[in-house]
């Protein structure tokens, strides 16, 4: 009777850990707005859960927010800016971590300003003063913007600022310009009241950037032990991405779920533009959601080697692992 009792007790053991869904950390660039509304659809669709994942999303600071906190190991799972990336790696040698999904496959990093400023090209900002905040991840790339526009940074007023006083001082004419991502700041005017035919988008990968945006980085040494944990993941966040991008909507019920607060019209306005200008693109709908084109990495990390001194030569290789992405992407049709 011990014994078989004994045995019972193992039993219901091994089954419950078999059945219960691995927890899993994942740590957001920003806060809970339209862009991350994919990542709460795949919760509320089961697409982590058929991948056996419990995932618990957390709100960043921004686009560099989750690199340090991925690579100490805090998180397992982030989403950064990978040009950001590339930088922290250079200057942190040996850091554990790396970009596995590419999300953004065209960088949302722009200038906003104002027409009525008199800022409508990149040579508009000379003479005037641009509003950057220093964690920003467009203001990290500006220097690229500036070399390839021929811009002479001496004669740009920078002002530093914090992330909730960028678009209210733009929207008080205390700036001409700020450095943000176009969905972001762009939509952030509007619900300030600024007239939407009196704002200009200076996105810069339409002025000369060849760099990657936002992509899903994990910590190394927990994605070597855990494979078959990432492709899971992976392959739950392209299911919600396809899902927003065929009923974004409904992906914002998902978000609003989270954030109530937020203005549901607003949101899926900015995840329809997300969706849009980054995510669906000519090489996305070619080649699936994920990858990366080699020759295209190395013509950025050339690019970036023109405003910021490499300690080491850079290597791709440390920067996109590709072993958990499916051979032809996801696919987003």
């Amino acid at each position: 009777m011990l014994i078989r009792s004994a045995l019972t007790a193992i039993t219901v053991l091994l089954a419950s850990s078999v059945n219960a869904d691995t927890k899993l950390s994942f740590a957001l660039d920003w806060k809970f707005e339209g862009p991350s509304a994919p990542y709460f659809q795949s919760i509320d669709a089961g697409h982590f859960s058929k991948a056996g994942l419990d995932v618990e999303i957390s709100a960043g600071k921004g686009s560099l927010d989750a690199i340090p906190k991925v690579a100490t190991g805090a998180y397992p799972i982030g989403f950064a800016d990978i040009n950001s990336l590339v930088k922290f790696l250079d200057q942190n040698a040996g850091a554990p971590v790396t970009a596995v999904m590419m999300v953004y496959d065209k960088p949302p990093f722009a200038v906003i300003g104002r027409k009525s400023l008199g800022i409508e090209n990149p040579k508009d900002l000379q003479g005037r003063v641009l509003g950057a905040p220093p964690p920003d991840g467009a203001w990290a790339q500006f220097p690229i913007f500036a070399a390839e526009n021929n811009l002479e940074m001496d004669k740009i007023t920078v002002e530093p600022v914090g992330f909730p006083t960028r678009e209210p001082m733009l929207a008080e004419g205390n700036v001409a310009a700020i450095t943000g991502f176009s969905f972001s700041s762009y939509l952030n005017l509007v619900r300030l009241g600024v007239d939407e035919a009196d704002i200009s988008t200076l996105l810069m990968a339409d002025y000369g950037l060849e760099l990657y945006g936002n992509a899903i980085i994990v910590n190394t040494e927990f994605a070597e032990n855990n494979k078959e944990i990432v492709k899971g993941f992976l392959a739950a966040v392209a299911a919600g991405w396809k899902d927003a991008i065929a009923d974004p909507g409904k992906a914002i019920e998902s978000l609003m779920k989270r954030n109530p607060a937020a203005d549901s019209a607003l949101e899926e306005r900015r995840l329809q533009l997300a969706i849009d200008a980054n995510v669906v693109t000519d090489y996305t709908l070619a080649n699936g959601m994920g990858h990366i084109s080699e020759g295209r990495m190395a013509r950025s990390l050339e690019q970036m080697s023109t405003t910021y001194e490499f300690s080491s030569p850079p290597d791709a290789s440390l920067y996109f692992d590709n072993r958990f992405l499916p051979a032809n992407g996801f696919n987003l049709n």
